[in-house]
């Protein structure tokens, strides 16, 4: 091959964005290294003096004790971190055993963990801190190996018990900080346990306790004479607890690294409280663990962050992730796609034409919920325009025995507490059958998985067009699947989506947030935003006797009534609505009554935290409603309150806007869309304080309420079923002509009779 044969235009332009890329990530790391990675220096004298100023005049002091954290994300970051914020501790220490190593890398790594904390912290120097020159990072980022300070009347002691050659220096030290009369009460952290645990773990070894000799004796006779109140260690994975001559020895290693998760070793934490010549010791065991797959993925997380600390590997980083950028970029760039409609298709062949329309979900009526009741109320609308309907679904207990306008799937599993998700049969014979029978123009998909699947492939086999509707975010329901949180969330659901709504026809969306994520994450097919319709008119009837009933039954008097409609599931975020509400009972002294309508799996669990906020008098989980009865909720109420992020539209939400309710959400990317900020509602951050205030400030003006929910009403009067239908048929027309008149190199596709 001749160099010019090789030289082809589409080689150099993949050459020319090459080497821009090289460039371009060159200068973006240094920068990167430059801003976001600044030095940090001194570490414990900033956190000594914030503990000092914090604790002036103040005896008590409360401190959460870890060992082996081992550059933990997945199980200390981001499960432990929250849990002791919420225990609310004045400072944390650390036994040993922070980092995985002492590499500088694992040091910032560890530094940007702590900084998720909400008090102040400090590092005992264990065996990881020192080993790979790690004691020159430990110095040069928090400070000296040992070390010591007061807070109220306990005095705080550090020693390193990875050097010998400073054991002789820290005995002479060590002595001398004792000899202060002051403190009441002393706290010594050396990272290797004195004394043998009283029961053994096959993943510790006796080189992990001090060694046998003078070290180690002077130390227990000096702790002993002086009354020390506790000394804590690291280095085992478990948790150890024992009395000697007075003092207690605490072994404490559940924060991450090696940890079995059996009765002997597993992942917890030590909580001190002192208060005046008191001090509790308590052992909080957690009940939390990791995948597998999860450790797997955090550990070549750390590899590669290790990466970019390490000079002569940089360069083959860069040169593999710009190689992928390459290609990516090419792919994008030069990659012809018409994301505009052909404005010039005849779609009068298909309007106003009667259509078989097949629609294929993984849930349905009469399991209620946002999906199911938009389908029932797009199948009956498009049955008014004289379309035929056939609903495809899985099988339910209590489903209607005399329906004829669905095919029902037997299920082979159930999913959630209460069975409220379906895994469908998705090799019975009756699909297939039931759909050739039906003869459908088109198969319109709810679900991009399962039952989704099965309707694609049919699609192609029946040679007609697929449209596939985006109802829900996946990533918030990562909770269902059994793989890595953060692996669904971030990687599977996205291409999970992707790589659907590409193989579609047409794509419908709720709103143009939705069709911006679509866009996002690279689909390429049509999209149709199209927000799902409401029976309107349904809720203008007003049935006051209906509305007594309820006040009866709920204990409402003239107090203004909140509304909340949502399954009871984590991804709802009914905790956050439950935390606000009993932050608002605080504030405000204008009584009130809320009633969250739905079922699910958190239905105990929230209930419980109703009582534990003492909402008991006032927050009712009424349990799952009928649709028929649903009006008589929506009409009792005032003001309604919504929190969840997973909505790609909140259909709930312009239904309580149709019962002349003003609405207080989470600001996510449905919500944006429909509620119109100080219109018709307020949206608000995910922040408790705003959120709440925004609830008190409508529930106190009476005028101003009065005004949002008129305004709400005008707003939710535009989205009608049969408005709905209308223009999703349109979207039909549109897709059944592009599909049949698609050009073809061999001969143009006429169109079907």
């Amino acid at each position: 091959m001749t160099l010019s044969r090789w030289i082809t235009p589409r080689r150099l332009k993949i050459a020319f964005y090459l080497n821009v890329l090289i460039i371009v990530s060159l200068v973006g790391y240094r920068s990167y290294l430059a801003v976001f990675e600044q030095d940090f220096t001194a570490v414990h004298a900033q956190h000594i003096q914030q503990v000092q100023r914090e604790r002036a005049g103040q005896d008590s002091v409360q401190f959460a004790v870890v060992g082996n954290i081992n550059n933990s994300i997945g199980i200390f970051e981001r499960k432990m971190i929250p849990m002791i914020n919420e225990a609310e501790p004045d400072l944390l220490i650390s036994a040993g055993n922070a980092v995985s190593s002492g590499g500088e890398d694992k040091y910032r790594a560890v530094y940007r963990t702590m900084n998720h904390l909400d008090m102040p912290y400090f590092l005992t120097v264990g065996e990881h801190e020192s080993s790979t020159f790690g004691s020159f990072h430990f110095y040069d980022h928090f400070g000296p190996y040992f070390y010591s300070f007061k807070a109220g009347n306990s005095q705080f002691i550090f020693l390193d018990s990875t050097d010998p050659d400073a054991y002789r220096f820290q005995l002479h030290w060590l002595e001398q900080q004792l000899l202060d009369p002051m403190p009441e009460h002393r706290f010594v952290f050396i990272s290797h346990p004195l004394l043998k645990a009283k029961e053994e773990s096959p993943i510790d070894f006796a080189a992990q306790y001090l060694e046998e000799g003078e070290f180690k004796t002077q130390l227990k006779t000096l702790f002993s004479r002086h009354g020390v109140t506790a000394v804590f260690s690291a280095n085992l994975h478990l948790f150890d607890q024992q009395r000697e001559k007075g003092v207690q020895y605490i072994t404490t290693g559940g924060a991450g690294g090696l940890v079995l998760n059996d009765d002997t070793s597993y992942y917890h934490y030590v909580w001190v409280d002192v208060s005046d010549d008191s001090v509790s010791i308590s052992e909080r065991k957690l009940d939390i663990g990791q995948h597998q797959v999860q450790k797997t993925l955090e550990s070549l997380w750390l590899f590669v962050h290790s990466l970019f600390y390490v000079g002569h590997l940089n360069f083959v980083l860069v040169l593999a992730a710009l190689g992928a950028l390459a290609i990516k970029l090419y792919s994008t760039v030069f990659v012809e796609r018409d994301y505009y409609p052909n404005f010039d298709l005849d779609v009068t062949p298909f309007q106003g034409k009667p259509l078989n329309i097949a629609m294929v979900t993984n849930n349905y009526l009469p399991f209620i919920g946002g999906v199911p009741i938009s389908i029932d109320r797009l199948r009956r609308g498009l049955v008014r325009l004289k379309h035929k309907v056939k609903v495809v679904a899985p099988s339910y207990k209590d489903q209607d025995a005399k329906e004829t306008d669905v095919i029902r799937v037997p299920s082979l599993l159930t999913l959630g507490e209460k069975g409220e998700f379906r895994i469908a049969n998705l090799l019975s014979m009756r699909v297939i059958r039931g759909l050739r029978a039906f003869k459908p123009d088109l198969i319109h998909i709810h679900h991009p998985f399962w039952l989704g699947w099965l309707g694609l492939m049919l699609a192609k086999r029946m040679k007609v067009p697929a449209v596939y509707t985006y109802h829900t975010r996946l990533e918030h329901y990562a909770h269902y699947v059994p793989l890595p949180g953060p692996l669904f969330r971030n990687l599977i659901s996205h291409s999970l989506v992707r790589r659907f709504a590409n193989h579609c026809e047409g794509v419908v969306v709720p709103t143009a947030s939705a069709e911006e994520y679509l866009r996002i994450i690279g689909v390429t097919s049509h999209i149709f935003v199209q927000p799902t319709g409401i029976d309107f008119d349904r809720f203008q009837k007003r049935s006051e006797s209906s509305e007594a009933d309820l006040k009866q039954k709920f204990g409402i008097g003239d107090e203004p009534v909140l509304v909340s409609v949502s399954r009871l599931s984590k991804e709802k975020n009914i905790g956050f609505i439950i935390d606000g509400l009993a932050h608002l009972k605080q504030l405000s002294d204008q009584k009130f009554t809320c009633l969250i309508i739905g079922d699910g799996e958190e239905r105990d669990a929230l209930q419980a935290r109703i009582d534990e906020q003492g909402l008991s008098d006032c927050v009712h989980l009424t349990g799952a409603v009928p649709p028929d009865e649903m009006v008589n909720y929506y009409q009792l109420g005032s003001l309604f309150l919504f929190a969840s992020k997973s909505e790609t539209q909140g259909m709930v939400i312009l239904e309580a806007m149709a019962a002349h309710m003003p609405v207080v959400a989470v600001r996510s990317s449905g919500i944006d869309d429909v509620v119109r900020h100080g219109i018709n509602g307020y949206k608000t951050p995910s922040k408790l304080s705003q959120w709440t205030e925004s609830v008190q400030k409508l529930l106190e003006d009476d005028a101003l309420r009065e005004e949002m929910a008129d305004q709400a009403l005008d707003y939710a009067r535009r989205f009608s079923i049969d408005h709905f239908a209308a223009d999703v048929a349109d979207i039909y027309a549109y897709v059944l002509a592009s599909y049949h008149f698609k050009p073809s190199t061999n001969s143009e596709k006429t169109i079907a009779d």
